[in-house]
């Protein structure tokens, strides 16, 4: 499933094509993702002017412009969509479900074999406020940003029992934490996953939020995690698996202290750790 890292790295591909296009024509091939397409939005965007592509949480924002603001497309790639900018006539692929004509003679193609991804048509109050979409509403802070502080992280665990590992994952606490980034974060700031959140220190707080924090810059930095349908809008595999600690590393040999990388399912998702590092 393409994280936060991927999801960033496609936005910022995207917005060294399509800003300042006009869209001549969108065709909808297959309504049927993970919520139906709304077919109205076809006419809602013909002829607009494409702005900068935002990104909140796995969410991408993408605004369009006739004199004002008319809305946003609110585009998830769910677990293996792709939105990428290809040459108008390259031909479609089985799987490409929605596209855009530019009028640059480029196209605009989301592609989701899986068809777990959304599109959805905002109005300018549904995507900045005050009456923000239900899918964007009880959204916690971005990691990157001040909101997610080690004191915010600390204040909010302290009556939480639940592992750190499966909070830290969780939406409503931090956006974008998923699950190869939490594995990576706390083998770094050296906390066992299995650990209550609410037994974290203010300095383990420290410790993670910037490890968090360090963690996703670098996957952002390298194009993402090469996932098995990931792509980026070029195209292009990420890179930042080649760079993992411990996801994946079940059995391999901890590359701090030589000790086997154990694996243990935590809600539901695959955890890997380091019993001797992460305490």
């Amino acid at each position: 499933m393409p994280e936060l890292p991927e999801v960033e790295t496609t936005a910022r591909g995207l917005n060294q094509i399509i800003p300042d296009t006009q869209i001549q024509e969108m065709r909808i091939y297959d309504n049927r993702l993970r919520w139906p397409v709304d077919f109205d939005m076809v006419e809602l965007v013909k002829n607009t002017r494409i702005g900068e592509v935002l990104r909140r949480s796995k969410y991408l924002l993408i605004p369009v412009y006739k004199k004002t603001i008319q809305g946003y497309m609110m585009i998830h790639l769910g677990m293996s969509g792709r939105l990428q900018v290809v040459p108008e006539g390259t031909p479609r692929e089985k799987h490409s479900h929605l596209e855009w004509f530019l009028n640059n003679k480029q196209v605009l193609r989301y592609t989701d074999p899986r068809r777990f991804g959304s599109a959805h048509w905002l109005t300018p109050e549904e995507a900045e406020g005050p009456t923000l979409h239900p899918l964007l509403a009880s959204l916690g802070p971005e990691p990157l940003e001040k909101a997610f502080s080690a004191q915010y992280l600390f204040d909010i665990t302290r009556t939480r029992s639940q592992k750190i590992k499966v909070f830290i994952m969780n939406a409503h606490i931090v956006v974008g934490v998923g699950n190869i980034y939490a594995s990576e974060s706390l083998f770094t700031a050296g906390i066992h996953p299995e650990r209550a959140a609410s037994s974290l220190t203010l300095d383990e707080c420290k410790a993670l939020v910037k490890a968090i924090k360090a963690t996703l810059k670098k996957a952002i930095k390298a194009g993402g995690t090469t996932l098995k349908d990931f792509q980026s809008s070029e195209g292009k595999p990420g890179y930042f698996q080649q760079e993992l600690k411990v996801y994946g590393r079940e059995g391999l040999p901890c590359l701090s202290c030589k000790r086997e990388i154990q694996q243990k399912k935590l809600g539901q998702r695959a955890s890997f750790y380091c019993e001797h590092c992460q305490v």
